[in-house]
């Protein structure tokens, strides 16, 4: 049984997790909201320990892998953010993020399977340390973990647990067979965002509004923003996928186009392809060398990403992620004026910086 990573490599705090530093919060009300929100990330890291551990051995060390490799606990931040609309930090609104976050690494190890990614968050994935069949069965009992818990909250929030799942593998099964004959794979590819990716921010977000027992009022702002916002989250992923730093990607630049997983500016180069004889020309090495197994192939394949990474489909990708974050935050209209609207908004504009 291989060693977990070093917990050091975890990053769960307020700053790391939405790009919102001290100086984001100047007075005292907000300053007070910050630590709210910092001590409520350590008692969903201690949570999470708690609940990804088990005594069977072998489960035990393959659940907690990707908790120990690191992440930057965005999804139970945000609910902890929206849940400062409300009472705060209750003890229903840490079993939420903890759900959620455990939902999202369970998603992981299937993600890694489908994928064939052989790194996640800088250390090789499960399915490369252990095979397919254990990640797979790793992430089945981590979505069983979060149904437990989150079925210990209510109806309400197993019900939105239960939607949300549904919504996460259609993402999954649409990316997988990609976009029927007439339709629009531009639209289609957003919408596999919006189900794999958006959904489960949104579902963050709502759960922390109703378990700190907030304004009914303010579901819709947090639904709309967290759904938009995790489209631009992904749409910028597909941008840092052509990064050559590994300690920026965790991953090795292409492994998308590697695994034949479609993003935007692969999209929007086929596009191009069929006008511009330069971009059918590195769409076709792109998707020649991706599939070609030798150490010729890899490296021209390497050129080859850098190269979409330099090119004008990239910068277009980069506007589409604004013209999300910019919905997203234009969501968050009907919220209060404060903190929460604040880091909100921050959060929004700091996932569209993480592509300089």
């Amino acid at each position: 049984m291989n060693p977990s990573p070093p917990l050091a490599r975890r990053s769960n705090t307020l700053s790391s997790s939405l790009g919102l530093g001290e100086k984001l919060f100047a007075s005292s009300e907000e300053r007070k909201f910050a630590v709210a929100i910092e001590d409520g990330l350590a008692q969903v890291e201690a949570g999470l320990l708690n609940e990804m551990s088990f005594t069977d051995d072998i489960a035990d060390v393959t659940s907690r892998y990707l908790l120990e490799a690191g992440g930057k606990r965005v999804r139970p931040t945000l609910t902890l953010l929206a849940a400062q609309l409300g009472a705060g930090n209750s003890r229903e609104v840490i079993r939420a993020a903890e759900a959620v976050e455990i939902t999202h690494l369970a998603s992981l190890y299937h993600d890694d399977v489908m994928d064939e990614a052989q790194l996640r968050r800088g250390v090789p994935s499960a399915q490369s340390v252990w095979g397919n069949s254990v990640a797979i069965l790793t992430g089945d009992l981590l979505f069983a973990r979060a149904s437990k818990i989150i079925a210990s909250l209510g109806d309400r929030g197993l019900a939105l647990q239960a939607e949300t799942f549904e919504r996460l593998c259609l993402g999954q099964l649409h990316e997988t067979i990609g976009p029927r004959e007439g339709e629009d794979p531009i639209a289609h590819y957003l919408q596999v965002l919006a189900d794999k990716t958006g959904s489960l921010i949104s579902l963050a977000a709502v759960l922390g509004v109703i378990f700190s027992d907030a304004s009914e009022s303010f579901q819709e702002p947090v639904h709309a923003f967290g759904e938009k916002v995790g489209v631009a989250f992904q749409l910028i992923d597909d941008i840092i996928d052509l990064s050559a730093s590994t300690d920026q990607t965790g991953k090795l630049a292409g492994t998308d186009l590697r695994a034949g997983v479609p993003t935007l500016p692969l999209l929007y180069l086929r596009l191009d392809a069929e006008t511009d004889a330069a971009a059918a020309s590195l769409l076709a090495r792109i998707e020649h060398d991706a599939v070609t197994p030798t150490a010729e192939a890899d490296a021209d394949f390497s050129l080859a990403v850098a190269e979409l990474r330099g090119h004008r489909v990239t910068r277009a990708t980069l506007a589409e992620a604004r013209r999300w974050a910019d919905d997203a935050v234009a969501a968050l209209d009907p919220l209060p004026a404060g903190p929460v609207k604040k880091a909100l908004t921050k959060f929004a504009e700091a996932i569209v910086e993480r592509s300089a």
